[in-house]
C-alpha cells in the first residue's frame, strides 16, 4: 500500500497522521510506502522556478534576487543560526515564497508555502474537484507527481493507495493526483481520509459525490478502518508511529521536528465555536504510559530539536505526566487556560520538562463573549496564566477570535484592551475572524446564508444580531487592533508563513 501526503501544507515537519497509519499497517505485516508529495512537490517547483525555466516569469529585482539566493535562503531556514535574527529570517521566508509564487505565474493558480488558490476551481465544490481530476495535467505539480507516481507504481505494484486530505489547501492537488492515477490505472483502489474528509462525512447531509473516483472514505482516526478495508481485524492496543517517516530530511526547519498526537478529538469539547463539537468527534486519548513511552522511544530514534504535540488541547492529565516525567526534548503545543496553568509552580515544572511555548485560545477580552462561547474560564484566570507563563519562561502564543454572534465593537475593544494590558506576557499573536460551523449549535439560532458557494462548505455566513458583520470586524482588526503601539511589536515577532510552527525556535533563543 502507498500512503500519500499531498500539497499544500507548511513543509516544516513530517506528516504525523500518515506516520501513525504506517506504523499500524507495518505492525500487521502490511507492506507500506509513504510519499510526502507536499515536501517533494514544493522542492521540485522551487528548483524549477529558480532555474529560470518558468514561462512568463516576472523579471524584477525581487524575483531575480529571490531566485539567485534560493540555495542560501534554504540553508538559512534549515540551520539553527537562521533563527537568530528575525529580519533576516523574514527575508529568507519571503524570498523562498516568492520563488514558489512565480512558479505558477503562467497559470490560474497562486501558490505560497502555506496555501493553494485556484482562480478557476474551488475546493468546496465537488464538481470542481471532479473536474480537476479529469485534467490533472493542468495542475502545477503535474510534472512532479506524474513521474513520481508512475515510478512508485512500477516499483511497488500497490493494491491500494491512500490519500491524507486534512486541509482545503490540499483538496485540488489531491483530486488532480487521484484523477491521474485513475486515468492511468482505472481499477486502482483509492482510499481517502484525513481531517477535511472527516468534516465532510460528519456533516448530516453528506452524500458521496465522488463515486467512480474514490473507492473508500475513512472518517476520524484511520488505523482500524484502514485495516478493515484490507480485511484485517485490528488487534487493539496502541500503535506507535513509523519512525522511518519521522526521520526524513529536507523539511523547512533547523532540524527534525517530531509531531505527536496524544489524543484525537478534544477533552473539553464544549466550545460553541469549535468544529470538533459540531462534528461530534469523540475524545480518544493515548494512555499516559503509552504517550511517555512513545515519545521517549521516538526521541532516541529521531533525535529531534523540537517535539510538537498536535492535540487540540493537551489534557491536564497529559500535562501532569510530562511535568513529572519529562521526555528529554524541547516541546510545545496547545493548552486550555485551566487551573493547572494558574498554578505558578506547575508552570515552572512544565518549563523544566522542556516546554518552550504554549498556544492558548484566549479568544476574547469580554467575559460575556467567553461565557457565550462556553470557553470555561474567566478573564482573571487568563490573566494569571499569561503572567505565570512569563514568570516560568514559557512563551505564550495567544489566539483571539473576532466577530462571534454576541460580540460588538465595544466588546472587541475590550479584547484589544486585554491584549494591551498583557502585551508584556504575550509573545506571539494569532488574530482570526469567526467562521460559523454549518452544523454547530449556534447555526439554528441565526439567519444564515452561503459562506462559500459549494456543496462541501463547512461554514455558513450569518446576519450578525448586532450588525457586527465581517467587513466591520476586518476593518477593526486591521485598522485598530493591528495598529495599536503595544500590539505592533508582538506582530513583528510572529514568523510569517510558518507562524506557530517556527515561533518556538525564536522562543528558544538564548
Amino acid at each position: 500500500m502507498i500512503l500519500i501526503h499531498p500539497p499544500i501544507v507548511k513543509p516544516c515537519e513530517p506528516p504525523a497522521g500518515i506516520a501513525k497509519l504506517s506504523g499500524s499497517l507495518k505492525r500487521q505485516g502490511v507492506k507500506c510506502t509513504v510519499l510526502d508529495a507536499n515536501l517533494e512537490g514544493i522542492l521540485s517547483l522551487l528548483n524549477w522556478s529558480a532555474a529560470r525555466d518558468v514561462p512568463q516569469r516576472p523579471s524584477d529585482r525581487w524575483t531575480d534576487r529571490a531566485c539567485h539566493h534560493l540555495d542560501s535562503n534554504m540553508k538559512l531556514l534549515t540551520s539553527r543560526h537562521g533563527y537568530g535574527h528575525m529580519d533576516r529570517y523574514k527575508r529568507a521566508v519571503r524570498d523562498v515564497n516568492r520563488v514558489l509564487e512565480v512558479s505558477t505565474s503562467h497559470c490560474n493558480v497562486r501558490l505560497s508555502l502555506s496555501n493553494y488558490l485556484d482562480r478557476a476551481h474551488s475546493p468546496v465544490r465537488s464538481t470542481d474537484l471532479m473536474r480537476v481530476a479529469e485534467i490533472p495535467e493542468e495542475n502545477p505539480f503535474f510534472p512532479y507527481f506524474s513521474k513520481r507516481l508512475m515510478d512508485l507504481l512500477d516499483k511497488e505494484c500497490p493494491a491500494m493507495i491512500g490519500f491524507s486530505l486534512n486541509y482545503l489547501s490540499q483538496a485540488l492537488c489531491t483530486f488532480a493526483m487521484i484523477g491521474f492515477l485513475k486515468l492511468a490505472h482505472p481499477h486502482l483502489h483509492i482510499i481517502l481520509g484525513g481531517g477535511l474528509v472527516t468534516s465532510w462525512i460528519r456533516n448530516p447531509g453528506w452524500s458521496n459525490p465522488f463515486k467512480g473516483l474514490v473507492d473508500d472514505f475513512v472518517a476520524g482516526p484511520g488505523e482500524e478502518p484502514l485495516l478493515s478495508i484490507l480485511g484485517i481485524t485490528s488487534p487493539g492496543g496502541q500503535d506507535s508511529p513509523d519512525d522511518a517517516i519521522l526521520t526524513e530530511e529536507g523539511y523547512f526547519s533547523p532540524g527534525t521536528i517530531l509531531p505527536y498526537s496524544a489524543s484525537s478529538g478534544c477533552y473539553w469539547n464544549q466550545c460553541s465555536c469549535c468544529p470538533e463539537k459540531a462534528e461530534r468527534n469523540p475524545y480518544r486519548p493515548v494512555s499516559v504510559e503509552g504517550m511517555i513511552a512513545d515519545i521517549r522511544t521516538l526521541i532516541v530514534k529521531t533525535k529531534p530539536v523540537l517535539v510538537h504535540l498536535l492535540d487540540n488541547a493537551v489534557s491536564p492529565v497529559h500535562l501532569e505526566a510530562i511535568a513529572d516525567r519529562p521526555f528529554g526534548a524541547p516541546w510545545y503545543g496547545f493548552a486550555r487556560i485551566s487551573p493547572h496553568l494558574a498554578d505558578l509552580d506547575f508552570c515552572i515544572a512544565l518549563r523544566r520538562s522542556g516546554c518552550v511555548m504554549l498556544q492558548l485560545g484566549v479568544e476574547s477580552g469580554d467575559q460575556g463573549v467567553l461565557d457565550d462561547m462556553r470557553k470555561g474560564f474567566d478573564l482573571e484566570k487568563a490573566s494569571i496564566v499569561l503572567k505565570n507563563l512569563k514568570k516560568a519562561g514559557i512563551a505564550a502564543y495567544a489566539y483571539f477570535l473576532f466577530g462571534t454572534p454576541t460580540e460588538t465593537l465595544e466588546k472587541a475593544r475590550k479584547t484589544l484592551a486585554f491584549a494591551v494590558r498583557h502585551s508584556d506576557q504575550i509573545d506571539f499573536l494569532n488574530l482570526a475572524i469567526f467562521n460559523l460551523p454549518a452544523y454547530g449549535p449556534d447555526a439554528p439560532k441565526l439567519q444564515t446564508g452561503d459562506f462559500y458557494e459549494g456543496d462541501l462548505s463547512l461554514y455558513r455566513n450569518f446576519l450578525h444580531p448586532h450588525g457586527w458583520d465581517r467587513h466591520h470586524v476586518r476593518e477593526f482588526v486591521n485598522r485598530e487592533f493591528r495598529k495599536h503601539p503595544a500590539i505592533i511589536p508582538i506582530l513583528r515577532k510572529t514568523p510569517p508563513m510558518f507562524t506557530s510552527n517556527h515561533a518556538p525556535f525564536f522562543a528558544m533563543r538564548p
